[in-house]
């Protein structure tokens, strides 16, 4: 019949009892990868670094870069020391040798050429765990002022602050790189990676472990 509509399919509905079978879920989709960390010189990772002095962890910064050169951002601002990479404080101290004085690439060169050689000598460890180690091992945990009396100047030992800790032991290490190499034919790089090598392992051959160890002897004699 023309102009009529076709009766609508029945409908069933289900027992409240009646068991329909397992609820099909869509799954989620997987969550993104996690940003991977960029490894030092495209080689060596940040990942398992551990600190073991506590003094001194507040103030290495150890982040993840990919290039360790602050180009100058953190100059001339007090206590910015702490935010500035462990390997970029090395290759700084660098520069104030004759040889390397305003080249920072050619310090960074030298540091990655230092790392390259530490991991040929020492298979199996990373470069950065090693100079964290050897940082740890030069930094002096006491120190010699002068006090004045009236007119009598009188040495006493005192405390040092775990930022000069720091500073000092970085400023070790590049001295006796810098100084290696000035009484033998080696080159810089290589000296680099021995004091670093030394120190880590507190051996007192290295020049920053044995002035550490001078300056606590005077400290402790001062007391």
């Amino acid at each position: 019949m023309s102009g009529s509509r076709e009766p609508a399919p029945p409908t069933f509905s289900a027992d409240p009892g009646e068991d329909t079978g397992p609820v099909v879920t869509r799954p989620e989709a997987a969550p993104p990868p996690p940003f991977p960390l960029p490894p030092l010189f495209g080689k060596y990772s940040f990942e398992g670094i551990e600190v073991h002095d506590m003094g001194l962890q507040p103030y290495l910064y150890l982040h993840p870069v990919y290039a360790p050169h602050t180009e100058g951002r953190l100059a001339g601002r007090p206590f910015q020391k702490t935010r500035m990479h462990l390997v970029e404080r090395l290759a700084n101290c660098l520069m104030k040798g004759a040889k390397f004085t305003g080249k920072k690439s050619k310090a960074l060169a030298t540091v990655r050429r230092a790392f390259d050689e530490l991991a040929r000598k020492e298979p199996g460890k990373n470069p950065l765990q090693l100079l964290v180690d050897a940082v740890e091992n030069a930094a002096p945990r006491e120190e010699v002022t002068r006090l004045q009396f009236g007119g009598m100047s009188v040495p006493r030992a005192v405390d040092a602050a775990p930022a000069r800790r720091l500073n000092v032991a970085i400023r070790n290490l590049a001295a006796g790189a810098i100084q290696g190499s000035h009484k033998s034919t080696k080159a810089i790089h290589t000296c680099l990676a021995d004091e670093i090598r030394l120190a880590a392992k507190g051996d007192q051959t290295s020049y920053a472990v044995g002035r550490k160890e001078e300056v606590e002897r005077v400290a402790q004699s001062a007391r």
